[in-house]
């Protein structure tokens, strides 16, 4: 009865990473970044992007994330690469799966956790949050060379 109990507790107690999604929208040599409204890195920009809900595909959050926080409805065309660095996030170890998207249709405009919204040059990039510099690069890298 001890051990059942103390395995118990120790399943109950089990820590586990969150899992979040991100959208990489690029358009002619550019890429559209969120400021963030929030701490962390409140802000600073970022990719367009957030937690998954319990119930929902990682595919069906980048695309939520996406409209809330700009405002464009996007189809994904590509799976950029999935990172899971303990130290990527401040808040805890999040593990994101990062998609390349197509605008389909929409208004860009800045909502819900983004105090703005603008298209960047991939070669002249602001001081990004969490590791997207490192997802940006690898985008570039597959995507637009």
């Amino acid at each position: 009865m001890f051990y059942t109990l103390m395995l118990f507790l120790s399943l109950m107690s089990c820590k586990n990473p969150s899992i979040t999604a991100d959208g990489i929208l690029l358009k002619d040599k550019q890429i559209l970044l969120v400021q963030r409204k929030n701490e962390p890195f409140k802000g600073k920009w970022a990719l367009p992007g957030g937690f998954v809900e319990y119930g929902e595909k990682t595919e069906d959050t980048v695309v939520r994330e996406v409209f809330e926080e700009t405002g464009l409805k996007t189809k994904i065309c590509g799976l950029a690469g999935v990172y899971s660095d303990p130290k990527r996030d401040p808040r805890g170890h999040t593990i994101t799966v990062a998609y390349v998207l197509e605008i389909t249709s929409g208004t860009l405009k800045a909502s819900d956790d983004a105090s703005a919204v603008k298209f960047f040059k991939v070669n002249k990039l602001p001081t990004l949050s969490f590791d997207h510099e490192i997802i940006i690069n690898d985008a570039i890298q597959r995507f637009l060379v």
